[in-house]
């Protein structure tokens, strides 16, 4: 019988189950199962080709091709007799191995089975396996996802790279720029994360029981197994730890969380600024028929999607926050603290992924406000104290940020005022012009050509 989302535990497999459940595929506990299997298979062929452990038996290609079909045909099926030898043993990498082995039997591969996990710990399944998982979750979903998002800002920013608009330092008026420039700020603001996050490539070691190759050197000295762990690591696209515990160190992975409590920070504001922005009037949110926006206040349109991504962002950085912190502190050699931690890792994801659909489904929805925010602009002539001030100094005019802060600080002023104060200037003619010339939508500075310059670059 399917189960029934509405009696999941969690959001991210209930109610939200349509946004995340691609997860599945790098994070869910047969992702987890079948990409310990692929390591372990993957291994046992790698040291089966060495000449230098002859007491391996050999492997024909058709024999290699039967077993690397272990890993590729695993199924549901094969993952719940996995989960059957593990409440059996008690030992969910120890079940892995059990169950590569009852394969093996039954391709006739007896001979194998000694050295299905040969020399391995249980963390050096695990490590790698973790990281293949989000190394592959990040190259294919979640880096595409992002990118996607960045393209809606990108068009945004050009669309309305020319909106003049008053912008706000403190929650006050202060010198405009485009509507578009500030969703460029947020292009730019990801691109940064973007390329932190895709140029940190997952770590993985594979040293045995005490990062020391101590059974390895027992069964045979003449190997080198630095360079065999090394090659087997490279061969899965990651990169070698040389150094562990019991444990890889994790170090890596703990940077790219941090990584990615950046990016989701910087996801919050803007969906905090967006938010001030509709509550200002400045964006105005397209109506759907049928929508109710209040329960009790038939008026309301309230900007739920940034709300939305606003909340789940923040429960991904509170998982981070605790996966980070443990995952680099582990007692002595290794405490089994880290293991159960790890298991959230596709949660944190899966919350960003509902936020960054929030966010796609809010910016849809919104247009500027052309009339206020004009109106607002023909409101605020004193934000042209800026470029009185400067023109003074250009002129050399002895104090002349007090000067006009005397005149202005705290009022405002219309057009006429602003005329008077420019009358009364005892500057040179070119000056006094340039200064008639400006109006409060046309003081914006570069800010439609940065609009668009963001992601030109």
């Amino acid at each position: 019988m399917p189960k029934d989302n509405l009696l999941s535990v969690t959001p991210v497999d209930g109610r939200y189950e349509s946004q995340t459940k691609s997860l599945s595929n790098y994070f869910s506990e047969f992702a987890l199962i079948k990409t310990r299997i692929e390591v372990e298979i993957k291994w046992l062929l790698l040291i089966s080709k060495n000449k230098s452990l002859k007491f391996i038996p050999e492997i024909t290609k058709n024999q290699q091709k039967k077993i690397i079909n272990i890993f590729k045909d695993f199924s549901i099926q094969d993952a719940r007799q996995v989960k059957k030898i593990e409440k059996r043993v008690n030992h969910d990498v120890k079940a892995v191995e059990f169950f590569i082995i009852e394969k093996l039997k039954k391709l006739k591969l007896k001979k194998l089975c000694e050295f299905v996990h040969f020399c391995c710990t249980s963390e050096d399944i695990n490590n790698l396996s973790y990281s293949l998982m989000l190394q592959r979750f990040l190259s294919n979903d979640f880096l595409p996802e992002v990118s996607s998002f960045q393209k809606n800002l990108n068009s945004l920013s050009k669309k309305y790279s020319k909106i003049s608009m008053l912008a706000f330092t403190h929650g006050q008026p202060a010198s405009p720029t485009t509507l578009g420039k500030e969703f460029s700020n947020y292009s730019y603001r990801i691109k940064f994360h973007l390329d932190l996050i895709r140029s940190i490539k997952q770590k993985g070691k594979f040293n045995g029981a005490s990062g020391n190759y101590n059974a390895h050197i027992v069964a045979e000295n003449k190997v080198n197994w630095e360079a065999l762990s090394k090659k087997f690591v490279n061969s899965l696209g990651l990169d070698f730890s040389s150094h562990s515990t019991q444990i890889e160190l994790k170090d890596a992975l703990a940077f790219q969380l941090a990584n990615t409590h950046n990016f989701n920070n910087v996801l919050i504001d803007f969906a905090q600024d967006i938010w001030l922005l509709i509550s200002k009037n400045y964006l105005k949110q397209n109506l759907k028929a049928g929508e109710v926006g209040s329960s009790t206040m038939p008026h309301k349109v309230n900007p739920i999607d940034f709300e939305n991504a606003e909340g789940n962002l923040s429960i991904s950085n509170g998982l981070i926050i605790a996966l980070k912190n443990k995952i680099q502190i582990s007692r002595l050699q290794r405490d089994l603290s880290d293991s159960t931690v790890l298991r959230n890792i596709g949660s944190l994801f899966a919350y960003i992924i509902i936020s960054l659909n929030s966010l796609k489904k809010g910016i849809a929805k919104i247009e500027p406000n052309k009339e206020l925010i004009l109106k607002d602009l023909d409101n605020s002539w004193e934000i042209l104290t800026e470029a009185i001030q400067t023109i003074l100094r250009k002129n050399g005019i002895e104090d002349s940020y007090t000067k006009i802060k005397s005149i202005s600080r705290g009022k405002k002023l219309d057009y006429h005022a602003y005329l008077k104060i420019i009358d009364d200037l005892k500057i040179n003619k070119a000056d006094k012009e340039l200064l008639l010339s400006l109006s409060p939508n046309k003081y914006i500075g570069l800010a439609d050509k940065l609009a668009i310059s963001s992601f030109n670059s």
